[in-house]
């Protein structure tokens, strides 16, 4: 029975690959593209093009290795047309366990040394827990409470490298590639999927993101509705307080039209409104169910106006939810989120909505220790985000190999046959075994901090 579901899985694979093959360009990519994949989903410490080349061909590791290396670095196949080819063969499985619910908005960085890799620079580093030398991409994901898949995946390249000529021409970044902030690069990546009519759902992202009004404007402007993370400074009028209206017209000048603010009438910041709530407002309410027990917390929900700006504004900012999360046991409430979603929306549904961000969590993890995310070592634009794509279509097809596999079970990944390997061969970048075993950070966000202007 074990021999037949592997017979199976590596039908499907190769039916899965030739799908992928099918957008990807020149007929002789196929093979390395098949190739690449598989060393992807093979078991392995890194996911870099030698080690693979070694695992897939170890009779000809470096024919395998040049091959792999201009496929991924230098064909010149679109990332986009294969994203949207893994989406085409995986949703069907995704949906079978209910419709998509959220898109989540999230970035996620990797490690470098030297300065010569593309986009690296000294900024914030969720593998390292602090700001250090690395890479950070920006990613939109399509999830349900079943599974979560990587639809937009694009580099943040940090103005350092943006006004750098040489810099950007030796590591093939395009000419229309200028330097964006994250919370811009995610808009994009969000019209894009709206654009090419990606199941919609509710987005979701942390307060580095939440915080931008703009970004939120643009998603409303979508028709699209949120519920994003939000920093405990932002300032919100409260139920009952409003703006004030333009000052009265005098008879000469322009006639004035912003909304004002004044000492005795103005907004308050969503720290101050959450600790002024009475007893009465807060309800421990249950999202999921994890390893041991029920999780679940203290909330309160309220609807206010954001206030960010508004007294340059002609009309006062639409009623939003704000839902706060105060865990028994902590002095303060600890986290916030802004939503557009409608005034029935159950406070149920929105505090499960909130926390379905957590998916964002099982994509990093799985795409960085099963697939090798953070392992391509080329310093090129087209490479980086080559590997990425790659590393998701292998995601993905873990994703729809999900339900053959018994809960006790072994891994699809594992269940791959390795090719035999020469006595004692070690490819470059694997662990020396005769050495402790190297311990990968698993962090990758940031804290949920105010990164936007203003």
């Amino acid at each position: 029975m074990v021999i037949t579901k592997s017979q199976d899985s590596e039908s499907r694979f190769g039916s899965y690959v030739e799908g992928l093959a099918g957008v990807i360009g020149h007929a002789d990519r196929s093979k390395p593209l098949g190739d690449y994949c598989q060393g992807l989903l093979l078991p392995g410490e890194r996911k870099s093009v030698e080690p693979m080349a070694a695992v897939t061909a170890p009779s000809r590791v470096a024919a395998q290795h040049q091959s792999l290396l201009h496929f991924v670095g230098e064909a010149r196949w679109s990332d986009e047309k294969v994203l949207a080819k893994v989406r085409e063969q995986v949703l069907p499985a995704i949906e079978r366990h209910g419709p998509i619910e959220a898109w989540i908005i999230d970035d996620t960085g990797y490690a470098k040394k030297g300065r010569h890799s593309v986009g690296v620079a000294h900024q914030y580093c969720g593998e390292l827990g602090q700001a250090g030398n690395c890479q950070v991409a920006v990613t939109l994901s399509i999830a349900n409470h079943h599974a979560s898949l990587p639809v937009g995946y694009r580099l943040y390249l940090p103005k350092v490298w943006a006004e750098d000529r040489a810099r950007r021409q030796k590591a093939g970044v395009p000419e229309e590639v200028e330097f964006q902030t994250k919370t811009a690069i995610a808009l994009d990546l969000i019209q894009a999927a709206h654009a090419a009519g990606i199941a919609p759902g509710i987005l979701l992202m942390d307060g580095a993101y939440g915080c931008d009004t703009e970004l939120r404007s643009g998603i409303s402007a979508l028709g699209m509705s949120y519920v994003v993370g939000i920093p405990s400074p932002t300032s919100v009028w409260p139920p009952g307080r409003e703006p004030l209206p333009p000052k009265p017209y005098v008879g000469h000048g322009r006639r004035p039209t912003r909304l004002r603010r004044d000492d005795t009438n103005k907004p308050v910041s969503v720290r101050e409104l959450a600790l002024s709530l009475p007893k009465t407002a807060w309800r421990t309410i249950r999202w999921r169910e994890g390893s041991n027990d029920w999780l679940g917390s203290r909330f309160a929900r309220v609807r206010v106006r954001p206030a960010h700006d508004d007294d340059r504004r002609h009309t006062p900012r639409p009623h939003e939810w704000l839902l706060i999360e105060w865990p028994k046991g902590e002095p303060e409430p600890t986290r916030y989120w802004l939503s557009n979603l409608p005034k029935n929306v159950t406070f149920n549904r929105l505090v499960d909505l909130a926390k379905l961000r957590w998916r964002i969590e099982r994509d990093y993890q799985e795409l960085k220790q099963e697939v090798g995310l953070g392992h391509y070592e080329g310093r090129g634009w087209r490479g980086f985000h080559h590997h990425a794509t790659l590393c998701i279509a292998a995601y993905g097809f873990l994703i729809s190999e999900r339900e053959t596999i018994p809960p006790s079970g072994p891994r699809t990944a594992a269940q791959r046959q390795m090719p035999a390997l020469s006595e004692g061969h070690r490819p470059r970048g694997a662990p020396d075994p005769t050495r402790a075993p190297y311990r990968q950070l698993n962090r990758h966000h940031a804290p949920a901090i105010d990164r936007c202007p203003g």
